[in-house]
Formats: structure tokens, sequence, C-alpha cells
């Protein structure tokens, strides 16, 4: 038997559910095997310091008192003082997934804003214009489009590989329009 087998059975051991020919088997290897008795010792003493643990009985009125709340399994909800005041339509739109969607949206519409450079000041109706803000947002992008641009085209790497592709397209200009020489092996020379 393995060190790795006797871990997987050491339980059933302490138990004593153990069959008798696997019990003669792990007995002999913790007989040589040190770590492995040592092992079992610390996982005995620990099972018999919980057995000298005394049992605690609940109360009687804990078990009362929770067959009195949960009468058809359900637990009994209990209702704020807002929501018996809001009638409960309110509850529904409080649940954590809601505000969350709600503080994103709000996230969202701030991020577009400052995208958009819409001043910091108190929102009126023409500012939420959605012409008004799809045109802020399309010049806002265009200019960075040609920033980018106008970035890369002056840059030193850029203009050096320009003018080397045209100078290469240049010369196979030049090749392919200069007059060729028959070949020897053409219908000329073999007449």
């Amino acid at each position: 038997m393995t060190c790795a087998e006797l871990e997987i059975l050491l339980c059933d051991y302490t138990d004593g559910t153990l069959p008798a020919e696997e019990r003669t088997a792990l007995e002999s290897h913790l007989a040589g095997c040190p770590a492995c008795a040592q092992l079992a010792a610390d996982i005995a003493g620990v099972t018999a310091f919980i057995e000298t643990v005394a049992t605690i009985e609940p109360p009687a009125e804990l078990v009362t008192r929770i067959l009195h709340q949960i009468p058809d399994g359900k637990q009994a909800e209990r209702r704020s003082w807002w929501a018996k005041l809001g009638g409960g339509w309110l509850q529904g739109v409080l649940q954590p997934r809601y505000v969350m969607g709600m503080a994103m949206t709000i996230l969202s519409f701030s991020m577009l804003a400052r995208f958009a450079h819409i001043p910091d000041r108190p929102l009126r109706p023409s500012d939420l214009d959605p012409v008004k803000a799809w045109q802020s947002i399309d010049d806002r992008g265009h200019r960075i489009w040609d920033h980018a641009m106008k970035y890369y085209d002056n840059l030193r790497l850029v203009i050096e590989i320009q003018s080397r592709l045209k100078e290469w397209t240049d010369q196979d200009q030049i090749v392919d329009s200069s007059p060729r020489k028959p070949d020897a092996g053409t219908s000329e020379n073999k007449r």
C-alpha cells in the first residue's frame, strides 16, 4: 500500500468502518512508515478531542419560533415603512441589479457628455437634443482623425519610406520603358 492510498482510507480506518483485509494492509504500512504513523496518530487525537465536546441541544423556543415564522416553508417577509408607503412598486426598482444599471447609465452619459464637450452646467432640454449631440460627437471624431493623420504624415520614418518607394517605382518604370534587345532564341534569328 502506498502513502496516497493510506490517506484515502485513513478516515474509514479511524471510524472503524474499514474491511478486515484493507485494515491489515493499512496497519502493516503504518508499522513500516513513520510519516503515515504520525499522520494516523494526529487524526486519532483530533477525533478523540472532538468526541469529548458535549452535544448542545438548541433551546426549545428557537425551534418554536422558527416553526411559527416559516409555516409554509417560505420566510416571512417584513416590509419597511417606505415599502408600505409606496405600496411595493418601488421595491422592484430598488433591487441591486436595477440600481447598478441606473448608475452605469448615468456614468455612460457623463462620459459621453465629457467626450462631446458639453459644458459643466445644469442640463437644459436643448443639450439633450440627439441631433446636436451626434453633430458634436461626429465633429470631435473628425478632428481626432485629422490630427492623427497629420501626425502620421509628418513622421520622419513615414516620409523616408514613401520617398524610397517612389524611387523604386520610378526605377521600375524606367527599366520597363527602355527598348529591349532581341534574344538569340527568337524567331528572327532562327531564319
